[in-house]
């Protein structure tokens, strides 16, 4: 329990968590955790007649103007532009988005988030908004995570660093960041538990259909390795095939000799143009492969292992634990689509 949970019950203050977003921000990365914030206060008022509001929300823009655009077109009015912010902040998350991204924001953006930084409790990231603490410099010396398909970007931006691609969200100190667009939802969760005690945030959590705490980590939600990106059309047509013959053994003399290339000069290619090994490329698409196989179907481990080339059941555990850092079993309970049962008929 947190420091403040024993205290939940009669808060003393009303935290002021601000929300910073630039033009073209992903709206899920504002909104998303926005609302657990709302709705934390709204259900513990309504628990708490007459007690202060342990939240007031507040959407401020590095903009010039209040209004801007979000990503999906979405025209959105935000409360001050970060020129006009006065007093006291207690939490302030930064949301991604294509300015942010694109390295675009205005230089005195930066100077303001360096000047109020050392006056916040608590400071951190949605998604590619890491971007923007690395910009200022407040992730030096730190961990960081951000969505997994930037994390690269983010280790250019901020070298000094310890950027990991895995965690749904990381806390360093009083500074946070997490992963890709609802995995801002996850931090607000766990923000509201760290300052009023599981209890209330389990009940946010159930009311927004959340977990909790997540299962897992980031990998798990990323897409298939991808060859769309190489120039060299073999490889860019090796994932198709790759896909349709997992259950085969896949080496590299295999896929070499289906690309026509010895495989001495195929593994340096490989690695050179994708970033990876040969057998990585493999290993996650089986774990992809399987991933779909145990939300979308009824088939057994045992058919999904040797489906998927892992050849048995605790091979595939073993790389599901390692690559996506829960087993398959727990995997299929958490997140297949599972229809409801039908109510037996009576007579």
């Amino acid at each position: 329990m947190s420091q403040h949970a024993n205290n939940s019950s009669n808060p003393r203050t009303t935290r002021r968590v601000v929300f910073v977003a630039a033009p073209g921000t992903e709206i899920l990365d504002l909104v998303g955790p926005l609302q657990v914030f709302a709705r934390a206060a709204e259900m513990f008022g309504k628990q708490n007649p007459g007690s202060l509001p342990i939240y007031s929300v507040e959407v401020i823009t590095t903009s010039a103007h209040r209004s801007f655009v979000a990503n999906c077109g979405l025209r959105i009015t935000a409360h001050k532009t970060f020129r006009e912010v006065r007093g006291k902040i207690d939490t302030l998350l930064i949301a991604g988005g294509n300015a942010i991204e694109q390295d675009e924001i205005n230089p005195d953006v930066i100077c303001w988030l360096r000047k109020i930084a050392g006056r916040i409790r608590r400071i951190g990231s949605v998604c590619t908004g890491a971007m923007l603490l690395a910009r200022a410099g407040l992730l030096d010396g730190r961990r960081a995570t951000t969505h997994w398909n930037w994390c690269h970007i983010l280790i250019k931006r901020a070298p000094r660093a310890d950027v990991d691609p895995d965690p749904i969200f990381i806390r360093d100190e009083n500074v946070y960041t997490s992963a890709g667009v609802t995995a801002g939802m996850d931090l607000a969760l766990a923000l509201v538990e760290e300052d009023y005690g599981s209890g209330l945030a389990l009940q946010v959590a159930r009311n927004l259909v959340l977990y909790l705490r997540r299962p897992g980590g980031q990998s798990q939600f990323s897409a298939a390795l991808s060859l769309q990106l190489t120039d060299r059309k073999p490889l860019r047509e090796l994932e198709s095939w790759v896909l349709d013959n997992l259950n085969k053994p896949l080496t590299v003399p295999v896929l070499a000799h289906r690309v026509a290339m010895s495989p001495r000069n195929f593994a340096r290619v490989f690695t050179k143009e994708l970033k990876t090994t040969p057998a990585k490329f493999v290993e996650r698409l089986r774990v992809e492969a399987a991933r779909r196989r145990l939300e979308e179907s009824q088939n057994s481990m045992e058919t999904i292992a040797g489906e998927c080339g892992f050849g048995n059941v605790n091979s595939m555990r073993n790389v599901f634990q390692r690559a996506l850092k829960i087993p398959p079993g727990q995997y299929r309970r958490h997140f297949r689509h599972q229809k409801r049962p039908r109510k037996a008929k009576t007579k």
